[in-house]
């Protein structure tokens, strides 16, 4: 039935085809008809008559039916010209895409056919071209005209996926309806035509927790409690059906594995409510204790959390190992487990990314408790206080004296004894013991407060039968002040007051040290001591601030009488006991002009003015008679260096005004200078000074003059040439030198003070003024101005 049906469709679509083809040409024929007569009826009309149409073909665009399984070629359709006038004098012939192979043409009546199963999918259409030419010439009776046989589609492609199979994600707990992704799926058949094409998507499996859109392709969720925790991946598969999903239409499906991404939505849990560690109490500060975690359904950052102790902090802390995410208990504090043998820690660990969509689930911590354990161990002696110990004791404190106790226990239950002892190496003088059952520091020597007033030594404590268990203590002695050092004069003190001192002067002020420290501060008391109570030249006078005033008593003392007085004072402080001692105020008198005593001090500038003379004369003498001697000396030929070729002078010199200062005749000697034997550049140069004269000599007049204005110019080159060969030489150090002179100026109002110019007898200059300056300067203006023998001996 089948076979014969399908046959009865081609045979339908073919009388069709041929029927819309007879129709065209009838029309065409209709047309174009009265050829035969045209050219009568073209000569009837005359110009008005319409324009003659060209001959033409007569045919229409072809369609053949895609897949054709017939037995007999499938006729596509009839060519057919209007010069054809049946008798067959007229031969068909095609050309063109599948000409000859898979269509053929009748000569004779131009039907075609197509012999071959033809599929739209790979060619749509073919052109061709049709050629009517005369059987017997084979001559073209019309020109070569183009046609197009169209492919009709029938639906034989199913839908496809071209890039499945897929993956897709969605994130758990979306809503209903929230988009995941989109599957397309491709039809061969032509779109234009029919619903052959028209594809719509369902879902086969998975149906219950996703959809799909029929016409776009897009999965959405159908449930709004996808879970990962339960279940972390789907597998659907999707059916694409094209005919718009009518009965006959061509299906094709792909698979589609949603993952579900994970959402914090589960808080951390302890998997235990609570923990136990042990830990000795000797453990140090920052040792763990004990490692727990708490797990989260979550995954990824989800599931970091941080730990806390909400309770039970004080000796304990808790952190967080960002590799393992473990709580680590540690230590915080020394632990004592004669104080507290267990210890509750609570430790709470919170999620650190918190989701705010899902905190209506619930909290997201979690809490255990840690119990930790304290065990004991064998303890060395504490110290009371740990910190150390201050005490204090007197200066005058006797040898065996109590200075203080110290205390230290052994802090296990069983409180064995302790044993105390110094460290020597803190006590080098022994000044100290210690009574090794009981702690008490006794004195070992006397103490003097003035020499070391704290005393910094260190005991150490240990079990009665275990000396390996040891701690130590530092105890600070401070020794406290007695009043045993009388107050003393600051300085041996000296004063000076002139002739004509008037009564009541104040000559000095003095001022004592003591090296007590009372509590209550210093209070020195001033006297005169008893063995000068007669004095009738001077007062002391207590200024009530620790220091203390001498006045002159009389007037008029006379140096040639007494120039010295000694005058003893007593000095007491407050106590207690009050001690005393007497110091000794050396007072001279001195000569003196206009108030100003010049007795000591003046003595010791005429000192320094008489040794800074005598060495001013002693220089200047050596001076002039190194100058002297070089004045005598003449450079010979063989003892000429080549390295004092530029002369020193060691005198200070008159500078740029004084042309006697310097002797040109210096450079002028009647001797040559050797060449160095290392120059190669030019001839040589003969000795300038012999050359000069020799111009002198031979020459006068004009040429002398001429021969001076010369001098200056080879003199130039001549030093010029030394200098190149100096510098060319580099097996002699720098020996030239240049001398600065420098020149004060003349009509200078300050003078010269210089001592050189004070040897020469003829000089005029009068030092008297220096008198004038006061008693400081009479002793050197004695030595450049001498007075009256009278005057001297006054």
């Amino acid at each position: 039935m089948a076979p014969s049906w399908t046959s009865g469709v081609w045979t339908l679509l073919a009388a069709l085809t041929l029927l819309s083809c007879n129709i065209f040409t009838w029309c065409e024929a209709s047309r174009t008809s009265g050829t035969t007569t045209s050219g009568e009826r073209e000569q009837e009309q005359g110009p008005s008559s319409l324009e003659r149409v060209k001959r033409g073909w007569v045919w229409n665009q072809f369609f053949v039916v895609e897949e054709y399984t017939g037995t007999e070629p499938l006729y596509v359709g009839k060519i057919h010209t209007d010069s054809d006038d049946g008798e067959g004098n007229i031969k068909y012939t095609i050309s063109g895409e599948g000409a000859g192979s898979i269509f053929i043409i009748d000569e004779l009546t131009g039907d075609i056919h197509a012999t071959e199963r033809l599929d739209r999918e790979e060619k749509a259409f073919y052109t061709l071209r049709a050629q009517a030419r005369d059987r017997l010439s084979n001559d073209p009776l019309e020109p070569e005209s183009e046609f197009v046989i169209k492919v009709q589609d029938i639906n034989d492609s199913e839908p496809k996926f071209l890039e499945g199979p897929y993956i897709g994600s969605v994130a758990e707990l979306s809503p209903i309806g929230t988009s995941v992704m989109k599957v397309t799926a491709s039809d061969a058949d032509d779109p234009t035509y029919g619903s052959s094409a028209r594809v719509v998507y369902s879902v086969l499996d998975g149906e219950k927790f996703f959809t799909v859109d029929k016409n776009k392709g897009i999965i959405m969720t159908a449930v709004a409690d996808l879970d990962r925790e339960t279940q972390d991946r789907y597998e659907l598969v999707v059916k694409a059906t094209d005919m718009a999903g009518q009965m006959g239409g061509l299906s094709g499906s792909t698979t589609v594995t949603i993952v579900i991404t994970d959402v914090n939505d589960n808080p951390p849990r302890f998997p235990q409510k609570m923990y136990q560690f042990s830990v000795s109490e000797g453990a140090a500060v920052g040792t763990p204790v004990g490692r727990i975690i708490a797990t989260d359904a979550d995954m990824g950052e989800n599931t970091d959390m941080s730990y806390l102790i909400t309770d039970g902090g004080e000796l304990f802390k808790v952190t967080t190992d960002m590799e393992t995410q473990e709580a680590v208990v540690s230590i915080k504090k020394p632990l004592d487990f004669e104080n507290k043998r267990t210890h509750n820690v609570v430790v709470e660990a919170v999620n650190k990314h918190v989701d705010p969509r899902f905190v209506d689930l619930g909290s997201f911590r979690d809490q255990t408790i840690v119990l930790v354990s304290v065990s004991d161990i064998d303890e060395p002696p504490i110290f009371y206080p740990a910190d150390g110990t201050i005490m204090e004791v007197q200066e005058d404190a006797k040898v065996g004296a109590l200075v203080g106790i110290v205390t230290a226990r052994d802090p296990d239950v069983k409180n064995k004894p302790v044993r105390f002892s110094i460290d020597r190496t803190t006590d080098q003088e022994m000044i100290f013991h210690i009574d090794p059952d009981s702690g008490a520091i006794t004195l070992g020597k006397i103490l003097d407060r003035e020499t070391a007033g704290w005393h910094n030594i260190t005991v150490k404590a240990v079990e009665a039968d275990n000396h390996t268990l040891a701690s130590q203590t530092s105890v600070s002695i401070r020794i406290l002040d007695v009043n045993d050092n009388p107050p003393e004069l600051a300085t041996p003190y000296e004063a000076s007051i002139c002739e004509d001192a008037k009564p009541g002067q104040l000559i000095h002020t003095i001022s004592v040290v003591d090296r007590d420290e009372p509590q209550t501060g210093h209070r020195f008391y001033f006297n005169l001591a008893p063995e000068a109570s007669s004095n009738r030249y001077f007062t002391l006078w207590d200024l009530k601030d620790n220091t203390a005033g001498i006045r002159t008593q009389r007037s008029g003392f006379n140096r040639h009488e007494q120039n010295v007085y000694f005058l003893p004072i007593l000095v007491v402080d407050s106590g207690p006991p009050s001690l005393s001692s007497t110091g000794t105020l050396t007072i001279r008198v001195c000569g003196c002009d206009t108030g100003e005593c010049y007795c000591m001090s003046c003595t010791i500038t005429n000192i320094i003015i008489t040794v800074t003379f005598c060495r001013s004369r002693i220089l200047v003498l050596l001076i002039l008679t190194l100058k002297r001697h070089r004045k005598g000396q003449r450079m010979t030929e063989d003892e000429e260096d080549m390295r004092d070729n530029v002369i020193k002078y060691n005198d200070e010199g008159g500078g740029e005004q004084d042309t006697q200062a310097y002797d040109m005749s210096a450079l002028r000697n009647l001797y040559d200078f050797p060449e160095a034997k290392s120059c190669d550049s030019g001839p040589d140069i003969r000795s300038l000074p012999q050359w000069i004269q020799a111009k002198r000599v031979g020459g006068g007049g004009a040429e002398a003059a001429a021969a001076a204005a010369t001098d200056f110019s080879l003199f130039k080159g001549y030093i010029r040439k030394k200098v190149e060969q100096a510098d060319a030489d580099l097996s002699v150090p720098p020996y030239d030198s240049f001398q600065t002179y420098a020149f004060e100026g003349t009509s200078s109002p300050a003078l010269s003070l210089s001592s050189i110019h004070t040897l020469s007898t003829t000089s005029e200059q009068d030092f008297s003024y220096l008198s004038e300056w006061g008693p400081r300067f009479r002793q050197l203006a004695g030595y450049y101005a001498p007075g009256n023998p009278e005057e001297e001996r006054s």
